[in-house]
């Protein structure tokens, strides 16, 4: 018995020291991200969500690393770790949710969802009321449920945590949901290539499914998975950690070419700029040749 508990004891340790290792280069890739983004590539109406994701995920990675090191130091969690880091990682879900979706309406009615049908500063207006929604529809939950403070109201709790769970569920719901959309749309039902944010949108909405999905789900069950399964949330943790560090990769591959050293601002202004975005084409079902 004592055995099996020093193993899951082991494991969680191990779990723990990679999500800190892990978030320590995404901090740093986050930061690289945050500096080109900001200050050297041309805003336009989908990097801004990108713009603001990879804020969202410095902020969270920042949070994992500030709560592990002081963990360390402690030889203790601080109760305020899983709603502050929770804040940040539901901030970067309803962005992604919000740009996957307006990729997939962009590609599938470019005549009524373009962006020069909208205006100018709708997104940037978008990722702003995000950020200012998500701080009570995280925070209210986390308070009415003990997780601020001590003192628990149970059917106070348990009103507000639904409506989080739903919330959640719906935000999870949209970001798959477009993307499998631009998946199956852009491979199979377009003679043209799909925009390269619609592909940007299809791998960020893998990367929700198999690394942000462990969280909610521990969100909305946290009391039944933290007695059943004590290890999930350093599981949960690991893959959060991961999809938040590996976006940064992920635009470097989506803009470099091979056999070519460049900068790495042009290669992530290949990847994530829109001065090429304007003719964005759109859902057009292959024809029959007579």
């Amino acid at each position: 018995m004592f055995s099996i508990f020093n193993i899951w004891g082991t494991f969680i340790n191990v779990l723990f020291y990679l999500s800190l290792i892990v978030s320590l280069a995404g901090l740093a890739g986050n930061a690289l991200l945050l500096w080109h983004l900001g200050l050297h590539i041309k805003k336009g109406p989908f990097n801004v969500y990108l713009l603001h994701l990879a804020a969202a995920d410095f902020l969270f990675l920042a949070c994992q690393v500030g709560f592990s090191i002081a963990e360390i130091a402690l030889g203790y969690e601080d109760t305020l770790y899983f709603p502050v880091v929770f804040l940040w990682f539901a901030v970067g879900l309803w962005l992604l949710a919000a740009f996957a979706v307006d990729c997939c309406l962009n590609y599938m009615f470019p005549s009524y969802c373009s962006p020069s049908c909208r205006p100018r500063y709708t997104s940037a207006v978008l990722c702003l009321l995000i950020w200012a929604l998500t701080m009570p529809a995280v925070l209210l939950p986390a308070n009415a449920c003990g997780l601020l403070y001590k003192g628990l109201s149970v059917f106070v709790c348990l009103r507000y945590h639904w409506v989080s769970v739903v919330w959640l569920g719906v935000l999870v719901s949209m970001a798959c949901g477009a993307s499998m959309i631009l998946l199956i749309c852009g491979n199979c039902c377009s003679l043209q290539p799909p925009p390269k944010f619609c592909k940007v949108a299809q791998c960020l909405g893998i990367l929700l499914f198999f690394c942000r999905l462990p969280m909610v789900v521990y969100w909305s069950l946290r009391p039944v998975i933290a007695f059943l399964l004590p290890f999930f949330l350093p599981l949960a943790t690991l893959l959060a950690c991961v999809d938040s560090s590996v976006k940064p990769l992920l635009y470097y591959v989506k803009g470099r070419q091979l056999r070519k050293r460049e900068p790495l601002r042009v290669v992530l202004n290949r990847a994530l700029g829109e001065e090429s975005q304007s003719n964005l084409g759109g859902l057009s079902l292959p024809m029959s040749q007579a």
